[in-house]
């Protein structure tokens, strides 16, 4: 199981690929897979935002997970699968489940929709402690519809089972709050913010632009482990116009048309209500992508 010395560097959260017909393509998702092995990452969380949770079931998030797991015969990361719903009693029976498919970790939300008190959260993130998987939270407040004080993420962190976080709350203001003491170790989940991000201390990044740029955010990561922050910087800012692309239209459809376009996976199909991407996206990425040295 991950531990808080292991929540670091480059964490992808992976895509689900389908076939035109909308069904899981694993022979596409085992070729995908092999080549984000082939880099330097941390680790891969299975069933967050860039995974299409919402429209797959659980029963494809193990299927997704076993064909991962067979996938990593020559070298072996951590999986961190996402159980995190509106619903406590939900979250818990997900991540008891998550446990028994193998999960070194699991991304837990914040309760969505809902909009609970801070003391609901805090409860919620307690509850599903309590089960024993490594938790990593994830405050994203643009998605929840609710920001936890800074407070309350710290009593979260202090939960005995929480052993990081995932900051996309949309700016700097909250790791530089996080970092002013003693913290667990904290990923940036903006891709805009990586660099700003490592500067002010976090881990690493768990960034849905590692499945198109893997190898250059970690270049970036590196120079900043090393205190190299000024040449990270200049790395950074060349991938700044394709990462801004990748999240122009809604994540992943940007992320699976340029993965189909090089044939990494046979479709870049998506299930509703998620759609491709508009043609105009797609001329300026023809653009930008030969710039980013992809």
């Amino acid at each position: 199981m991950l531990k808080e010395t292991d929540v670091k560097g480059i964490y992808v959260p992976v895509i689900a690929p389908f076939t035109g017909s909308e069904e899981l393509d694993l022979d596409s998702y085992r070729n995908y897979m092999g080549k984000l092995l082939a880099h330097d990452i941390q680790g891969l969380v299975i069933n967050g935002t860039t995974g299409e949770a919402p429209t797959v079931t659980w029963e494809e998030v193990a299927q997704l997970v076993q064909t991962t797991q067979a996938c990593m015969q020559q070298k072996r990361i951590p999986i961190v699968i996402g159980t995190g719903t509106n619903s406590t009693v939900s979250t818990v029976k997900r991540t008891e489940l998550a446990g028994l498919l193998g999960a070194d970790a699991v991304l837990v939300v914040t309760p969505y929709y809902s909009r609970p008190s801070q003391e609901g959260i805090l409860e919620h993130y307690r509850r599903v402690a309590q089960v024993g998987v490594p938790i990593i939270a994830y405050e994203v407040p643009s998605r929840t519809g609710v920001r936890l004080t800074t407070d309350t993420i710290r009593k979260i962190m202090d939960l005995n089972g929480v052993i990081g976080l995932k900051d996309s709350s949309g700016g700097i203001e909250l790791i530089s709050e996080l970092t002013r003491h003693d913290t667990k170790p904290i990923l940036c989940g903006e891709d805009l913010y990586f660099h700003a991000m490592l500067s002010q201390g976090a881990s690493g990044g768990m960034l849905a632009s590692a499945n198109v740029i893997p190898e250059a955010l970690i270049h970036v990561f590196r120079l900043a482990s090393n205190g190299n922050f000024i040449q990270a910087k200049q790395a950074f800012d060349l991938l700044v116009p394709l990462i801004r692309g990748l999240f122009q239209e809604s994540n992943p459809s940007p992320i699976k048309w340029i993965l189909a376009r090089h044939g990494i996976i046979s479709s870049d199909t998506l299930r509703l209500p998620m759609g491709p991407i508009s043609n105009q996206l797609q001329l300026e990425l023809e653009q930008i992508i030969p710039k980013s040295g992809y």
